[in-house]
């Protein structure tokens, strides 16, 4: 029987170790491969393209497309941008022609123009918007509002809108930016400006209130001078008739006012008609004789 330290038990050994070097040798063959593999792919999402750098030959002009892309490890480094419209927001203060602050927000959408991805980064790198959109967009808020008093920019609104996008659009076409929309989100004005709103408002009210104490006094004056024509033209109407019929219009005006007088007296309560002649004996003991 053979011994446990054996010459079998050793080549049994020796074969096992033999295995396993090949297995750590094909293992770390593998995982090179593999770490090399990762390293040569790239992959491209939706919405995105890719400007390949070459340490040799610098940014290549071509722009890589969606999906998953061969390149050299370190000689080669994609630079991913994203072509999707997004929008920005730009706050200024400004001066309107009239010399009054107002502060004004203004958002636009925008994108890259793809053929010219190489060269925007090249010339302002992947954070483009952030150099490139503020500074054009204060200088042209600022050129088209000092054309404009500030009541104009709530009356004119849509046609600060249309020149605000027009010299814009211009200005973002030498930086291979694409404006899809531009827009006056936000307008405020300073407080000296409301102020000066109140007060006016105010004093067109007064104006409007004084407008109509004069319409009024006019229209009494001329209601005071028609009804002392009429008051004159009927006095001169009874003169005439009086002076046709004699006083027999006048004792018909004292029969009419003395009818009046005593239908009136009639109706109340409180009046007690006495005889004009004889006495009047008033029992006030209640049925008593006279004494």
């Amino acid at each position: 029987m053979a011994s446990p330290g054996g010459p079998a038990a050793q080549a049994a050994a020796a074969a096992l170790a033999n295995a396993l070097g090949v297995v750590a040798r094909w293992s770390v063959g593998l995982g090179i491969a593999g770490s090399v593999a990762q390293a040569s792919l790239f992959d491209v999402d939706g919405g995105e393209r890719a400007v390949m750098f070459n340490r040799l030959s610098g940014v290549s002009q071509k722009v890589v497309g969606e999906g998953t892309h061969i390149m050299i490890p370190w000689f080669q480094t994609p630079h991913k941008f994203d072509i999707r419209t997004r929008p920005r927001l730009i706050n200024t203060v400004t001066g309107t022609k009239d010399l009054q602050n107002v502060n004004l927000t203004l958002r636009v959408l925008c994108r890259p123009e793809v053929d010219k991805l190489p060269n925007i980064y090249q010339t302002l790198g992947k954070d483009y918007d952030e150099r490139v959109l503020p500074s054009i967009g204060n200088e042209v808020l600022k050129s088209v509002i000092a054309r404009f008093n500030a009541d104009e920019l709530l009356t004119k609104r849509a046609e600060v809108s249309l020149q605000v996008s027009q010299e814009l659009l211009k200005r973002s076409e030498g930086f291979n930016l694409v404006l899809e929309d531009v827009a006056i989100t936000h307008l405020t004005f300073g407080q000296e400006f409301a102020k000066a709103i109140e007060a006016k408002q105010v004093a067109e009210q007064d104006a409007l209130r004084s407008n109509y104490i004069v319409a009024k006094a006019e229209q009494e004056k001329l209601a005071a001078v028609i009804r002392a024509e009429g008051e004159a033209e009927a006095a001169n109407l009874i003169s005439n008739a009086t002076r046709r019929a004699g006083t027999a219009l006048v004792e018909l005006r004292k029969i009419e006012a003395a009818r009046e007088i005593a239908e009136t007296m009639a109706r109340s309560g409180n009046v007690a008609y006495l005889p004009s002649g004889g006495n009047v004996l008033l029992n006030l003991a209640g049925g008593g004789g006279a004494r």
